[in-house]
C-alpha cells in the first residue's frame, strides 16, 4: 500500500528531483501544491503521510515556516507530520521548534540519512 505525500512550493525542476528521489526509495503517491491556502484545503480534503514544504515558496519566496505554523496550529491539522526541505540547519531549527520532524536538503539526496529519515513516515 502506498503512502501518500505533499510536496508544498516546490519548483518544477525540484518537485520532480523530490518525486524521483522518493520514488527511488519508497512507495508513495504525491501531491504538489503551492502556498498556504491550497495546502490547508489539501490537507482538509485528503490524509498524507508526510507533507514536504520549501522554505522558500517558489509562487511567491514566502516563507515556509509560516505554512508549518498554520498547520500545527490547526487542531484538526496537528497531527500532521511535516518537514521543512532546506539546507539551512538554523531554518531546519526553526522548523522543529514550531513541531516539524527534522527535515532534509536538496543536496542531500544523496546521504542515506535522508531516506532513513522518511522512512519512519513512509514505511
Amino acid at each position: 500500500m502506498s503512502k501518500h505525500v505533499l510536496d508544498v512550493g516546490q519548483c518544477s525542476p525540484d518537485h520532480q528531483a523530490i518525486c524521483a528521489f522518493l520514488d527511488q526509495h519508497f512507495n508513495v503517491e504525491i501531491t504538489q501544491t503551492d502556498g498556504p491556502e491550497d495546502t490547508l484545503a489539501e490537507l482538509h480534503a485528503s490524509r498524507y503521510d508526510l507533507v514536504l514544504i520549501n522554505r522558500k515558496l517558489d509562487c511567491d519566496d514566502s516563507d515556509g515556516l509560516e505554512i508549518i505554523k498554520q498547520i500545527k496550529a490547526d487542531a484538526t491539522l496537528a497531527d500532521v507530520s511535516v518537514m521543512l526541505v532546506t539546507n539551512f540547519a538554523e531554518h531546519q531549527d526553526l522548523a522543529v521548534a514550531a513541531g516539524a520532524e527534522r527535515g532534509f536538503g536538496k543536496l542531500e539526496y544523496d546521504k542515506p540519512e535522508t531516506a532513513d529519515r522518511l522512512r519512519a513516515f513512509l514505511v
